[in-house]
């Protein structure tokens, strides 16, 4: 492999930097929530499912601009946009979920997250009975459950640093938790430097092909083994994708080719420097949250709900492949299936 050299650009950031900046930030002017509000309230009034809109069927001045620019942001600029300025207050609980697949089918194409073709996730805590039946569960070496990452987001647990299986993750927070459930951001850019500046040896380890599963995902696939690097670049560019969960997961299986020490020291040197370098954020209610995964880590810490008063978390995800998107290394055809920019892709593909 030749030197690795730093990445640069606008989506390499410190968490200290970024805090400060309202460039990722996309206030939303009031004619246009009154026009999703409007269109979304039609739509349910209508007998339309939200699952049946359509962009043609979801026209609102202004919406395509607006989030044209966010886009480019995503992409080209810091990685990261939070859209803010929603009515929510004058928003139909009932038409929550049309509004947000509505303006998501102006941001990009919706995909699939699990394969039975769920396109539109509640991201809550549903205890743990309902998440080890619905998510997946497996037992570590000490014999101890160990969940999927579909089953943690199911719980109020802390959710480590990653990434998700698609180009853009956008959440529409309905709700917040009495306490905690912050969420913590980071730079893949920035961590990649720090690693290449303190142990450019682990850095090379982590471009090179690191066992993962994909468990609780495919249907039929959970012993099935992929190789995929943490890192890679193509045109120039960076893509990260990073799940510690599918990693440790695939260490249970005998079939799995064993890490070695050097991937191990890399992968924990890559945890701590995401964590020194993140920033700390909360959504308030009808804010949305969109996260560029090849350049963006996101974790989340515990949280503690309050039903009697109201306060309850409860996020609405979307997953999207975007008509902008960067190029990927030929070997990520194994998770992305398509790797040219602009490409649908991402997401689980649908059992038949």
């Amino acid at each position: 492999m030749s030197a690795i050299a730093a990445v640069t650009g606008p989506s390499v950031w410190r968490g200290t930097e970024i805090v400060a900046s309202k460039r990722w930030i996309r206030p939303m002017d009031p004619a246009i929530s009154r026009g999703l509000i409007a269109a979304a309230d039609t739509a349910r009034e209508a007998g339309l499912d939200w699952s049946a809109l359509t962009r043609a069927r979801f026209q609102i001045p202004g919406l395509d601009e607006y989030c044209a620019a966010a886009r480019e942001e995503l992409e080209n600029g810091s990685g990261m946009a939070k859209l803010t300025g929603l009515d929510f207050a004058g928003l139909d609980p009932r038409s929550h979920r049309h509004l947000w697949f509505g303006l998501g089918t102006h941001l990009g194409t919706i995909l699939s997250q699990t394969n039975t073709g769920l396109l539109m996730k509640a991201i809550q805590d549903e205890g743990y009975d309902v998440a080890t039946t619905q998510g997946g569960v497996t037992t570590d070496e000490a014999g101890k459950p160990f969940l999927s990452s579909h089953a943690r987001t199911l719980t109020n647990g802390a959710l480590r640093f990653h990434t998700d299986r698609c180009d853009v993750v956008g959440l529409f927070c309905v709700g917040q938790a009495a306490k905690g459930g912050v969420s913590k951001l980071c730079s893949t850019g920035a961590v990649h430097n720090e690693i290449l500046k303190r142990r450019p040896d682990l850095l090379e380890v982590l471009y090179r092909p690191v066992p993962r599963t994909r468990f609780g995902e495919e249907k039929g696939g959970e012993s099935s083994i992929y190789l995929l690097p943490v890192f890679g670049q193509r045109e120039g560019r960076l893509t990260s994708h990073y799940s510690r969960t599918y990693i440790e997961n695939a260490q249970q299986l005998p079939q799995a080719p064993r890490l070695t020490p050097l991937q191990v020291e890399a992968l924990a040197l890559l945890d701590q420097v995401a964590a020194e370098l993140a920033f700390e954020m909360t959504l308030a209610a009808g804010e949305i949250q969109l996260l560029n995964n090849h350049v963006i880590y996101h974790a989340r810490t515990a949280f503690e709900n309050d039903a009697a008063s109201g306060r309850v978390r409860s996020m609405l995800r979307l997953w999207f492949a975007m008509p902008n998107s960067r190029a990927l290394p030929e070997d990520h055809a194994v998770l992305w299936g398509q790797v040219a920019g602009g490409a649908v892709r991402g997401g689980i593909a649908v059992a038949a």
